[in-house]
């Protein structure tokens, strides 16, 4: 029966639900490049460069990932039993009420409120997109992934130049947050009447469901170690987004907001490239090894080579390995592993993906503040290398256990 379904009716469901991680991809970077002008409407203190001390700011850019912790224990299981189309109106709905919410919050409180609706909107959105775009392209699932990421890149690199057109138009900064908020609104209206896929395991007699369910849900070291990549992964390309632009000061760059341009075209070029390498063969799981790799390597580099180019090198670097789709294909790979719980599993990826969004953004922000304009961003760096080293060390066990897998698999 399954064979006869025609995929092309949800080729414009597919497209809304793009959609929604394209304002994703601004609503996870632009607090961080409005750090001043958020510190200044929450009051912030004063440092003696005349600047606003911003990290309170980050603390709220932490709030995000706090969102998203408190809600992926049940937007996977809500998105596997009552359908994606919910959990997606369910993001829908928070992230609008987020961006238009946190540009009139007359406080860090009531910020730190809206940035919670901001995670808790990520995490339903993860969890009706991720599965949704699997189920509508079941041939190329891992591609179907990467693109949420591209969707948000292309956000991430248009984003600056967005920021640019505000300022020479002296609109408010509130502008991008508005506009995002209303076309949000709109994709939910799309959303709420596109058809979606059936549930896989819609049709099954739930008794049967249950035993499979209890069956299935296997945790291997393996798995373990998998779900921990979607820690390090996450660590890797939060640090750098939510803190380069302080290193870029430092090391004497006259723009840093440029670093951000150069972050999403590298992204861009690693969905790209991972796709068509993915599609020639390269298992996904090479890849978790093979970037992470290039990351450490690349943010070594930063530390020992301190000029200004090497932030914009960096830069793209690190959108290309790092953020390049890695936690994407973590969560496709751990979708392979546990085929009958896929909104469960990648919430759980989620999970670890939002406790490093917690735990390492709120790490750096104390970085940030003790070490001072000259020694915290050098130690948010050497932070990002302490992750991303570990991240390397789990793919590559993730990998040999892969291959015994796979080789057990061929003798049988």
């Amino acid at each position: 029966v399954m064979e006869q379904v025609n995929y092309k009716k949800f080729y414009p469901t597919a497209i809304a639900l793009y959609f929604t991680y394209f304002i994703h991809g601004i609503g996870a970077s632009i607090l961080g490049q409005y750090k001043q002008d958020f510190a200044s409407m929450w009051g912030a203190k004063v440092l003696e460069d005349d600047t606003f001390d911003v990290s309170i700011v980050v603390s709220v850019i932490a709030a995000l990932g706090l969102g998203r912790l408190i809600s992926l224990p049940f937007s996977g299981p809500i998105s596997d039993k009552f359908g994606r189309r919910i959990s997606g109106l369910i993001g829908v709905i928070c992230y609008a009420l987020y961006l238009g919410g946190i540009v009139f919050a007359p406080n860090m409180m009531v910020g730190y409120m809206f940035a919670i609706v901001g995670g808790i909107a990520n995490s339903f959105l993860d969890t009706c997109v991720t599965p949704s775009c699997m189920e509508i392209f079941p041939e190329n699932g891992s591609v179907a992934n990467l693109f949420t990421k591209f969707s948000m890149s292309i956000a991430q690199f248009a984003l600056p130049f967005g920021i640019g057109f505000v300022a020479t138009n002296a609109f408010s900064f509130k502008t991008i947050f508005i506009i995002a908020a209303v076309a949000i609104a709109i994709d939910g209206v799309l959303i709420a009447f596109l058809p979606f896929p059936k549930l896989e395991n819609a049709q099954d007699d739930s008794e049967s469901e249950k035993e499979v369910k209890k069956e299935k849900m296997k945790f291997t070291p393996a798995s373990i170690a998998l779900i921990c990549i979607g820690f390090t992964s996450s660590s890797t390309f939060m640090i750098w987004l939510n803190c380069n632009q302080e290193l870029g000061k430092l090391y004497g760059l006259a723009d840093p907001s440029k670093i951000q341009s150069f972050y999403a075209l590298g992204t861009v070029c690693a969905i790209l490239v991972s796709s068509f390498l993915i599609s020639k063969g390269l298992k996904a799981v090479r890849i978790l090894i093979i970037y992470p790799a290039i990351s450490a390597a690349m943010l070594i580099a930063i530390y020992f080579i301190r000029i200004p180019s090497i932030c914009l090198v960096g830069g793209f670097v690190l959108g290309y390995a790092a953020a390049g789709g890695v936690l994407q294909l973590c969560v496709s790979t751990a979708n392979e592993m546990f085929p009958k719980d896929k909104g469960k599993i990648t919430s759980i990826v989620m999970i670890a993906s939002s406790v490093a969004n917690y735990t390492i953004i709120s790490f750096a922000s104390y970085l940030t503040k003790v070490g001072g304009a000259t020694n915290g961003p050098i130690n948010v760096v050497l932070l990002n290398i302490a992750v991303t080293l570990l991240g390397v060390l789990l793919a590559i066990y993730v990998n040999i256990q892969n291959d015994k897998i796979e080789r057990a698999r061929e003798v049988a």
